[in-house]
């Protein structure tokens, strides 16, 4: 019974998480019919509200450019079905032709794959369900421009919450960093070779992560652009924007920091004393900044835990490794930077923090 309410709870999340887009496409398909039938005029606007729910459909990120081509390719397929089947019949090589020549028609045009494909599946409909009316092709183009519309429309007017993915996405990036942080720490303190050879593992596989944040970013920046009701969410989203490239550079250091630590723990050279705890520090500053960016906040906390790590970062720990061990040091300066850019300062402001690795000596003027 427990494992059968855990699952039942795992879909009641999943379906108020889909609360959002079921409504958008239950209304845009209501009034995309509405409108094609009591304002245009057209007595069974069938793609109409096909038009309308699968431009919600395809539309996470880039929803004007995808709705626009969503009404191209069924316009396309609408167009080539009705002139060949009116003129050659419906039939299983009819219908192969007109699928072929709607296809072909598209690629001719330069289209993209969502093109190409809705020109297919809008003439297989004309060639089997719809056979030609009177009306022509034109009422189902324009029935399905109507359908695209207002699927934007609605999109605008019921949008979601450009932050909720984002948040999510975000939590999943920063926490893959943080691990990465904390398990190269453990196991120079350690001097585990393994541990820091499944950290790498496990780093290497935040790539798709980062890829899925920056498409939530994406999505977002679209959603409070066009959707009045969210343009408050601008100055959140932008810290998340501003964050993105830095928390991507800092996993790719990370897994340079895993990959060189493993090395220099596998040729058994020393560990700077220091070390462990300032990736520990890096790590902590990691959690900050998730936290600080969820909570809309500038990330002022995290922003002084990365710069107090950054300014002991110092020459001295160079010199406590061979070539490995300090390349790890390197590194540690180079997250330091990439998570103080994240938390909203430039380049030469968060290089400005670093203690200098040639200190001037006495007396050198140049």
């Amino acid at each position: 019974m427990q494992r059968v309410r855990q699952e039942l709870s795992r879909r009641l999340r999943r379906l108020f998480r889909s609360g959002i887009p079921i409504v958008q496409c239950a209304v845009a398909a209501g009034l995309a019919w509405a409108v094609a039938k009591h304002l245009v005029g057209h007595p069974a606007p069938f793609f109409a509200p096909i038009a309308a729910v699968v431009s919600l459909g395809v539309s996470l990120g880039q929803r004007m450019r995808r709705s626009l081509e969503l009404v191209v390719g069924v316009s396309i397929g609408i167009g080539v079905g009705d002139v060949l089947i009116s003129l050659i019949g419906t039939g299983p090589w009819q219908i192969a032709l007109v699928v072929a020549l709607a296809m072909s028609t598209a690629v001719l045009a330069d289209s993209g794959a969502i093109i190409v494909l809705q020109a297919a599946s809008s003439s297989v409909l004309v060639a089997t369900l719809l056979p030609p009316a009177t009306a022509g092709g034109w009422t189902r183009m324009i029935d399905a421009a109507v359908g695209g519309l207002v699927g934007f429309v609605v999109a605008a007017l019921l949008p979601a919450n450009p932050l909720a993915v984002a948040h999510r996405n975000g939590r999943l990036v920063l926490g893959a960093l943080t691990d990465g942080l904390r398990g190269v720490a453990w196991a120079v303190s350690r001097r585990d070779v393994d541990l820091a050879s499944d950290t790498l593992a496990s780093t290497r596989k935040s790539q798709k992560l980062v890829d899925e944040f920056r498409t939530a970013l994406e999505a977002g920046g679209e959603i409070a652009k066009f959707a009045p009701i969210r343009w408050r969410r601008r100055g959140d989203l932008e810290r998340y924007e501003s964050a993105a490239t830095p928390i991507d550079r800092a996993l790719r250091n990370t897994r340079v920091l895993a990959r060189r630590a493993m090395a220099a723990l596998r040729d058994d050279e020393p560990v700077p004393r220091p070390l462990p705890g300032l990736l520990e520090e890096l790590a902590g500053s990691v959690v900050l900044l998730r936290d600080e960016l969820a909570s809309g906040t500038e990330p002022l906390q995290a922003r002084e835990t990365a710069r107090s790590v950054a300014r002991r970062s110092s020459v001295e720990l160079l010199g406590e490794g061979d070539f490995s061990m300090q390349v790890v040091v390197l590194q540690v300066r180079s997250i330091a930077v990439d998570l103080l850019q994240a938390t909203g300062l430039t380049r030469t402001e968060a290089i400005a923090t670093l203690p200098p690795l040639h200190p001037r000596r006495e007396g050198d003027h140049s």
